[in-house]
């Protein structure tokens, strides 16, 4: 039997803050840089990501930071925790990392660091990982999400061809930002405003779209976990076939990040 292929696991990288942007009431831009960064890929993938890891309060660990030393000498409930993000723009020239955050309230590890960080604070990042890009030979794109995926969506829509033709399809609670996107696809902005959460709210609406005649589609996908099911449900009715349809869970309704990321691996967490 051949011998499997050893994965390679992603170099962990310091990275130091070089300056924030708030984007709206709810979003702000973190840019990275520093030395750290030398080396990193990105760009080839629209949904390119990055984990940037976070001590447990109280925690500290030895330098050079060393994940797999982490791992094997410390707890669990001692590793730092991971939380993904969208590899919003990568200048290699500059070093210059942005990636960009929903930030809600004092509770969780990314969200305060983004809002409360300063230029010269450091995390350690790893990455990226990702592996869609929108097709070149689709007829029509399509864009669905929410706040957490307005980054991979922004950087997917710049992907495009000028003559492409779609749409993007995103909920809100109350803020919308400005996305450019070819003259032939169109941004829909879903406003909850004060009425609740729903996890059917953007099937219902794609679900009343009309399909017919659109050729072949290609599908990006992204958001709360529960949505993304009723989701996928429209896209199976809908003959999506899977080639051309990328879809995830980035958050879970009622779930912490930690909490989401255990699912992941149930049938809970199946999209």
């Amino acid at each position: 039997m051949p011998d499997r292929p050893v994965r390679q696991q992603p170099q962990s990288r310091r990275a130091r803050v070089i300056r924030t942007e708030r984007l709206t009431p709810l979003m702000v831009r973190v840019v990275l840089g520093g030395d750290g960064l030398a080396g990193l890929e990105a760009g080839k993938f629209t949904d390119h990501y990055i984990k940037l890891l976070f001590p447990v309060p109280g925690v500290t660990h030895p330098e050079p930071f060393d994940i797999a030393r982490i791992r094997a000498e410390l707890p669990r409930d001692q590793w730092p925790r991971p939380r993904t993000y969208t590899v919003r723009s990568w200048d290699a020239d500059a070093r210059e990392l942005a990636v960009d955050f929903v930030v809600h309230g004092d509770e969780g590890l990314a969200a305060p660091w983004a809002a409360a960080c300063r230029p010269g604070d450091q995390v350690i990042a790893r990455g990226p990982g990702g592996k869609w890009a929108p097709s070149p030979e689709a007829d029509w794109h399509l864009f669905v999400g929410d706040e957490s995926s307005i980054p991979a969506i922004e950087v997917g829509l710049a992907a495009l061809p000028a003559d492409a033709r779609g749409l993007a399809l995103i909920e809100v609670g109350e803020h919308t930002v400005a996305l450019a996107a070819p003259e032939g696809v169109e941004v829909r902005w879903l406003v909850r405003g004060d009425e609740p959460y729903r996890e059917d709210r953007l099937a219902a609406e794609l679900g009343s779209l009309p399909w017919e005649g659109l050729g072949d589609v290609d599908v990006f996908a992204h958001g709360e976990r529960g949505a993304m099911k009723a989701l996928r449900a429209v896209f199976r009715d809908r003959g999506v076939p899977s080639e051309r349809l990328s879809i995830s869970g980035y958050w879970a309704l009622g779930r912490k990040e930690d909490e989401f990321q255990a699912e992941k691996r149930t049938e809970l967490g199946r999209i």
